[in-house]
């Protein structure tokens, strides 16, 4: 038994059966005599719904995790390196991608029993973004143990409307160029890469989604064979508790015959003296010394 065992265990649960599974580690903790894990286990908050629908995105859908932390290290290294063309293009995938993952995410939480409204989705919306934006938020995420939704306060400025990323002050504006052979060309260039990024990004696009939709059957698949193991589970529990129960009966109907069983030869015992007592008794009396 180890805190990483036990937290993945307890973050895997639904959010009603959080507190109880706690409980339970921590009691098992101490049994075992380590006072400092049952007080790790302790601090583990139980998730909001958010929380609990974004691990379990994280869970269900493990492929998804690799792409969306790509792209969030394309983006902050677009941002970084002021590439205007570039964060357009990665803004529109991010858009597609969070938009996806969150319909992903409502999906399987209905399929778990616990249908989300469009504040809950918005949160978990938010927590992708903040995936996105900040390198600390996508380790979290990716761990599958969020106790609350991620902000995403820290997030990429609006490069899908067109806005170009601002650039130092300092830097000076080139000098404006009258177009020429030269610069249409240039035009020509980027215009066919711009085409061949989009192609590329809309190809992935749609890969993502059939993994997403491969990833969504398989998760659904996944939910039938826990849902027949758990029922399997609750029926071996309760023929447990009733071997369980049969065992206790024999084993007090053992000890009650074991308590006749001293008694009887107890009494038989006397029976045995009394009659020696008594055969003594008439033979003394039938003996020729009497009849004198």
């Amino acid at each position: 038994m180890d805190y990483d065992s036990v937290a993945d265990e307890l973050y895997a649960l639904r959010p009603e059966e959080f507190t109880a599974a706690r409980a339970s580690a921590m009691a098992s903790a101490r049994t075992a005599g380590d006072r400092e894990l049952a007080e790790r286990i302790r601090t583990l908050r139980k998730p909001s719904l958010a929380a609990w629908v974004s691990n379990l995105l994280v869970r269900s859908s493990p492929g998804e995790v690799e792409p969306l932390l790509r792209l969030g290290e394309g983006l902050r290294q677009a941002h970084q390196d002021l590439d205007g063309t570039q964060l357009r293009e990665l803004s529109r995938r991010q858009h597609a991608l969070i938009r996806a993952l969150s319909l992903q995410a409502r999906q399987l939480a209905k399929e778990a029993g616990h249908p989300i409204g469009e504040s809950v989705q918005r949160e978990v919306e938010n927590t992708l973004h903040a995936v996105l934006a900040d390198p600390e938020a996508a380790e979290a995420w990716a761990g599958g143990r969020l106790a609350k939704p991620l902000s995403a306060a820290v997030g990429f400025p609006a490069t899908a409307e067109g806005v170009r990323p601002q650039r130092p002050v300092a830097r000076p504006a080139p000098a404006p160029s009258r177009p020429g052979k030269k610069g249409s060309e240039q035009q020509r260039r980027k215009l066919a890469k711009a085409r061949e990024d989009a192609e590329a990004a809309e190809r992935e696009l749609r890969g993502l989604r059939d993994g997403a939709a491969a990833a969504g059957q398989e998760a659904t698949e996944a939910k039938q064979r826990v849902d027949g193991l758990q029922r399997r589970v609750e029926e071996l529990t309760g023929e447990l508790e009733q071997v369980r129960g049969e065992h206790e009966q024999a084993r007090f109907a053992e000890r009650a015959a074991r308590e006749r069983a001293r008694t009887a030869d107890r009494r038989a015992r006397e029976a045995g003296r009394r009659a020696a007592t008594a055969a003594a008794r008439l033979e003394g009396l039938t003996s020729p010394s009497s009849d004198a």
